[in-house]
């Protein structure tokens, strides 16, 4: 799911490519609108793999809160003590997803602050 969310981070020269005109052609089209639509489109795609991220992190974290008790219950249940490794592992991942996502989000960020800076600049952008 998140490799299918982060296609527009992996594509963002591409697209800032075809958006921002070369000199011959920028009376064709308004870098400024462009850039202004792909940074309030990048900021959504930010937005919803974080929330996502998060959302599978408390779902998780809530499961190995149920596991610890059961495992509590029923310290030599065999399935159990699996299932609550396996759950630790997955939240340890969905941990590191957040790290990640904050590399694909400053990586994609640069790009797009290099290409768009003379024709918008976002609050959260401006330095």
């Amino acid at each position: 799911m998140l490799k299918k969310m982060r296609s527009f981070d992996d594509k963002i020269t591409y697209a800032l490519n075809t958006s921002i005109p070369t000199d011959s052609f920028k009376s064709r089209v308004d870098p400024s609108a462009t850039c202004k639509q792909l940074y309030e489109q990048l900021s959504e795609n930010f937005d919803q793999r974080d929330e996502a991220i998060k959302n599978c992190i408390t779902i998780t974290a809530n499961r190995l809160k149920e596991l610890r008790l059961a495992k509590d219950r029923s310290s030599d249940d065999v399935s159990v003590l699996k299932a609550l490794r396996k759950e630790q592992t997955k939240l340890r991942l969905l941990q590191s997803e957040l790290n990640v996502e904050e590399v694909v989000k400053e990586r994609t960020t640069k790009v797009y602050y290099e290409r768009c800076r003379p024709f918008y600049k976002p609050a959260s952008l401006q330095q």
